[in-house]
């Protein structure tokens, strides 16, 4: 699930707890990124993505089809754009020293989570939002060329987070440990999405759905911890 009008690079904070310092400059280019993706995701919605044209798009947002280039390289990303802070974090957060990677991996996806229910809450018609993610979904599950596209980008997740495994274990990303730990961490992403389309509902509150979904992605977390046990060089101190 990934509505949009979610400000996924809002849920990150500074390690000393205080919100990244967002620039006027920063802030009009995230709100632009934002405006676009938001109306090619109402438009993809409503008719189709094939048939809608990145020109229409465009003059709905009143800007150019070589701005919405600029912003999105592909007309895929306008919809499926959020793993760029999924790519930003895992480079980060396995990287820090003491932390587990399967720790590291779960605080991202608790804040993914979290911007999530968020949003949901904020809506005033909880129904219509539920059903809009839900269509939202089922337009990535049945359309050939974003199926390809989140392909893609889970595969860039595991090279980022084998190369951020290999550079604190002190081996390459083409070895079979820090790859096979990586595919393990990203599939998490995969769970928790599947999880979110299982238990949201109109009928449970956003804590409710926390709670089933935590739940759900601690439990295949501990297989991957269970596993990790096995590497202890991916695991302790750098």
């Amino acid at each position: 699930m990934s509505p949009r009008t979610v400000n996924w690079a809002a849920s990150r904070t500074r390690r000393n707890g205080e919100p990244e310092v967002e620039g006027l400059r920063e802030r009009k280019k995230r709100l632009m990124r934002q405006q676009l993706s938001d109306t090619a995701t109402e438009m993809f919605v409503e008719r189709g993505f094939d048939a809608v044209r990145v020109a229409e798009i465009a003059e709905a947002c009143g800007v150019s089809e070589k701005t919405v280039f600029n912003y999105f390289p592909t007309k895929e990303s306008l919809i499926l754009d959020h793993p760029d802070a999924a790519l930003t974090a895992l480079r980060s957060d396995l990287a820090e020293p003491g932390v587990s990677p399967v720790e590291a991996t779960l605080r991202i996806l608790a804040e993914e989570r979290a911007a999530v229910l968020s949003w949901l809450a904020e809506q005033d018609d909880p129904a219509e939002a539920v059903t809009k993610s839900r269509r939202f979904g089922l337009l990535i599950a049945t359309t050939p060329a974003l199926r390809a596209h989140r392909l893609e980008m889970t595969e860039q997740l595991v090279v980022v987070a084998a190369e951020a495994l290999a550079e604190r274990a002190g081996t390459t990303p083409d070895d079979p440990e820090p790859r096979v730990l990586a595919t393990a961490l990203v599939a998490l992403w995969q769970i928790q999405f599947r999880s979110m389309a299982k238990h949201l509902d109109v009928t449970r509150t956003a804590e409710e759905v926390e709670d089933l979904v935590s739940a759900d992605v601690g439990r295949a977390a501990g297989l991957v911890e269970a596993g990790l046990a096995a590497l202890p060089e991916f695991a302790g101190e750098v």
